[in-house]
């Protein structure tokens, strides 16, 4: 498996991690991340090649692990009613409350065919027989993990090394089920439970900003530190402006379904006070949701989009992603 750089730029979908974005942090030392999350998989396969035409290092590609799961349809119904006013301020109607995998097949075979430096999984653990196809190829498999019972789960399908996610991350819990109480320990706490459970390489991923943090990671047991919030005010990133204004403007953030079904850390808005009881439902929250978010994006509001920020957003600063990197691997 190729050698995991020290600072790892954690892969953000849906706008933040772009190829720009990958291919500065590689460049820099780090290891740059795509994410296949809501792309199409020509999309991907697209961004795959503009990272190789921007970097000839290593980079990675992250695959959600979208299953389908019982949800209450009646909890759904309620939910899209609650929403229906955002909706018309917007001048939009609530999407159907559908189930798609995000392409999770196709975009297991476009790895790889592509065979990226590594592929990295969230949400849900990915079969043995995934793994080492992946293996096979060429491909470092990392599996997500936000409890320690996971990451026994995790070595078991044959992962080459664990993201080990605390509560502090910015965006999804990457916890194999949505249950509340479920992934919610500190990454430092974690990171010892975790290396308790297993000799593998751990990537920890929370709340690490700066120098300072990278070194309490690795006191603990990691070998390296995947970080997101901390590039999302970088040029080169995606990261919409309305979300930029409002890292700048800081604020507390909260877990929450309301955008998607799925709990995510994100700054606290309207949104986010308003639904407090958002059903556990992934991805068929967020097919509600998503014509509200995407107009009140265009309109620049940030008060209806998913504002997703760890713990220690009010450290991101707005330097060139090679500067972050560099600050992240002071000694």
């Amino acid at each position: 498996m190729t050698e995991i750089p020290l600072v790892v730029q954690a892969p953000m979908a849906a706008g933040p991690s772009t190829p720009q974005l990958a291919a500065a942090v590689s460049n820099a030392g780090g290891l740059g991340f795509l994410a296949a999350g809501y792309r199409r998989p020509d999309d991907v396969r697209e961004e795959i090649a503009a990272t190789r035409a921007l970097t000839d290092r290593s980079f990675g590609l992250n695959v959600l692990s979208v299953t389908e799961q019982s949800v209450d349809e009646a909890a759904l119904t309620a939910y899209a009613e609650a929403v229906q006013p955002e909706a018309e301020r917007y001048g939009v109607r609530t999407g159907a409350p559908s189930f798609d995998d995000d392409d999770r097949a196709a975009k297991l075979a476009l790895a790889a065919e592509e065979r990226p430096a590594f592929v990295s999984f969230a949400f849900a653990c990915p079969s043995r027989d995934e793994v080492e196809r992946l293996q096979t190829a060429g491909c470092g498999v990392w599996i997500t993990v936000a409890e320690p019972a996971e990451a026994v789960i995790a070595e078991a399908a044959g992962a080459d090394a664990l993201v080990v996610q605390g509560v502090e991350a910015g965006g999804h819990r990457g916890s194999f089920e949505d249950v509340d109480g479920t992934g919610e320990i500190g990454l430092l706490a974690l990171l010892r439970l975790v290396r308790a459970k297993t000799a593998l390489p751990l990537v920890a991923a929370g709340g690490v900003m700066d120098a300072e943090g990278v070194r309490a990671a690795r006191a603990a047991g990691a070998i390296a530190v995947q970080c997101g919030t901390a590039f999302l005010l970088c040029p080169e990133a995606g990261t919409p402006a309305p979300h930029r204004e409002a890292l700048r403007a800081g604020g507390p953030t909260a877990l929450t379904r309301a955008f998607t079904g799925r709990r995510a850390r994100s700054l606290v808005n309207r949104f986010v006070r308003d639904h407090p009881d958002a059903p556990s439902g992934y991805p068929q929250v967020s097919a509600i949701v998503g014509p509200i978010r995407a107009a009140a994006r265009a309109a620049g509001d940030a008060e209806a989009i998913n504002l997703w920020a760890g713990q220690a957003h009010a450290l991101a600063r707005e330097v060139p992603a090679a500067e972050v990197v560099a600050s992240l691997s002071r000694s």
